[in-house]
């Protein structure tokens, strides 16, 4: 059984904390606490509406909730989420049981969820489930796109090819405000103004694609005045 995901809330910095209930884990080392922490952790609000779906499956107690990137929609990624059997996990997936709830990542799949959160949405009656990862797709791979000119014209092309028609399905846009030797300077407008998510995408997802598409860039700063967006970045 698949349940939709509506990955267009992925926001990290949206995640309601009081209601997530973190895996118990005992202490470690620092470098041996990202091992022990959940690839995906599970809300309680996500965990009732999960295990309310799966009770409703025959034998229960035998499935786990899987989940796995399916591929990408920009600078999003798209999942699938499924009941499969316990007794068919396999090893090289990422398994952890929360509050009752066996949840395993793909093997495929757990670098690019690390951190991530499974949660309801944040709009008062919104059915479904969302998925916020704090990782951001290459908007670039699988596509061939030739740049020329200078610096500020290969930022542009790459813009109105690539990256705002990804930016667009969220009623956003990145603008280029200038280049200065190698340092480019983006603005986000539209819907990614002011939204919490905004620095992440061009942090994450932005800035990697430019970077790998013109390589003389080595640095690119976010000129967007978040304070002016109608869900301002800054409090």
């Amino acid at each position: 059984m698949t349940t939709e995901t509506d990955t267009t809330e992925s926001d990290p910095t949206q995640t309601d904390t009081t209601g997530s209930d973190p895996v118990e884990t005992t202490w470690a080392e620092p470098e041996e606490q990202e091992e022990l922490l959940p690839v995906l952790s599970v809300t309680t609000a996500a965990h009732a509406r999960v295990t309310e779906i799966r009770d409703a499956e025959d034998d229960p107690g035998t499935l786990c909730l899987r989940v796995a990137i399916t591929g990408t929609n920009g600078t999003e990624y798209t999942y699938d989420l499924a009941f499969d059997e316990i007794a068919e996990v396999d090893e090289a997936d990422n398994v952890s049981v929360q509050r009752g709830l066996t949840v395993v990542v793909a093997a495929d799949s757990v670098d690019r969820m690390r951190g991530s959160t499974l949660d309801v949405p944040s709009r008062e009656g919104q059915a479904g489930l969302v998925i916020r990862n704090p990782n951001r797709a290459n908007p670039l791979v699988g596509r061939d796109i030739e740049l020329t000119g200078d610096i500020a014209d290969k930022v542009r092309q790459l813009l109105m090819e690539a990256i705002n028609p990804s930016l667009a399905s969220h009623g956003g846009y990145a603008d280029l405000v200038g280049v200065e030797d190698t340092t480019v300077f983006l603005s986000m407008g539209g819907g990614c103004q002011g939204c919490a998510m905004s620095a992440a995408t061009l942090r994450e997802g932005i800035q990697v694609a430019i970077k790998e598409a013109i390589p003389e860039v080595t640095e690119i700063v976010d000129a967007t005045d978040h304070a002016a967006g109608d869900n301002p970045f800054y409090s």
